[in-house]
């Protein structure tokens, strides 16, 4: 078992950091009731996923997932309105650690046809350990996307279609934050489908005015933002503005997907250049229930951190 690194809780801090942890736990275990028309009850240590992951995930990258010990009411019961409230009193985190938390959650869902879907959510993160009090916030939104899986679209014609998401979101300290702040979060992005092709062009900004001053997102599956090289899993102090381009394909019947991606990052003005990274991704299906996945990021520094590659390799099964 290849054992030199930093899993975050080995204490080999001169190691590079990859945070999978050599533990076993029990991921999920919950009940559920669905005795009520239009309505699941479910309640216990659950995966909750909303939306695109940025905010709540499981961030399933890792070994082992982010689970929730927690409540979740769905209901849909309104036509095209998908409405989530929950409460969540302990985060198991992808490290296998516990972090305790007063968080009440809502996340309302109006589907607008083949328009897309608007959004609005509201979470109140609420630490109860001073450790983790800095991660503590507030965070109001509105989202209007027709993109939150591949496939989605609006279609012009048989081969042809458009993407499009528009969000902002607004957040401050909340019960045991160390910081009294206010920030925003802009998310744009645009693009079109032809044939096996897509492309998207996309700005995702998180404002920063300070240390402990920032939009964070400490419940997302943040490795899927901002770069697979992982540099900005925590917003620096001054903010991060994101503009970067997606291109996507399949070959070989659609068994084979390409991705490449590629970021230019800078402050929240725009005028200090962090740096710039490159991203590739190919996933292999064989049959129904074997899939190879093949990524490789590769960070270039300016005014941020350090020149960074990562590569990984990734076998799944699925029954």
């Amino acid at each position: 078992m290849q054992s030199d690194y930093n899993s975050t809780r080995n204490s080999k801090t001169g190691y590079s950091t990859i945070s999978d942890p050599y533990v076993n736990e029990l991921d999920q275990l919950w009940l559920s009731y669905a005795g009520i028309t239009d309505t699941l009850i479910k309640g216990g240590r659950q995966r909750i996923k909303l939306d695109d992951d940025r905010f709540i995930g499981n961030v399933g990258w890792r070994q082992l997932e982010q689970t929730y010990d927690s409540a979740l009411i769905t209901n849909k019961s309104i036509h095209n309105l998908a409405i989530n409230v929950g409460y969540i009193g302990n985060v198991k985190t992808f490290t296998s650690t516990n972090a305790n938390i007063n968080a009440p959650i809502l996340n309302v869902n109006y589907k607008l046809g083949d328009y897309g879907n608007l959004i609005g959510y509201g979470y109140w993160l609420g630490y109860t350990q001073q450790a983790n009090y800095a991660n503590s916030n507030q965070t109001y939104g509105l989202r209007l996307t027709n993109y939150q899986k591949p496939g989605d679209t609006l279609k012009v014609s048989d081969n042809y279609g458009l993407l499009y998401t528009a969000e902002w979101s607004i957040q401050s300290d909340y019960q045991n934050s160390p910081q009294t702040y206010t920030v925003n979060r802009y998310n744009l992005m645009g693009g079109f489908t032809a044939h096996i092709f897509s492309f998207q062009g996309a700005m995702e900004q998180l404002d920063g005015v300070g240390q402990n001053k920032t939009f964070i997102t400490p419940l997302g599956t943040n490795h899927a933002f901002q770069g697979w090289a992982d540099q900005f899993l925590v917003t620096p102090k001054d903010g991060i503005r994101d503009i970067f381009g997606t291109l996507t394909t399949t070959i070989d019947k659609g068994d084979v997907a390409l991705t490449g991606v590629y970021h230019a990052f800078y402050d929240d003005t725009g005028n200090v250049h962090y740096g710039d990274e490159w991203d590739f991704m190919a996933t292999k299906k064989f049959g129904k229930h074997y899939t190879l996945l093949a990524k490789y990021a590769y960070y270039s520094a300016d005014h941020y951190s350090t020149d960074t590659q990562k590569i990984w390799v990734q076998g799944n099964i699925n029954f």
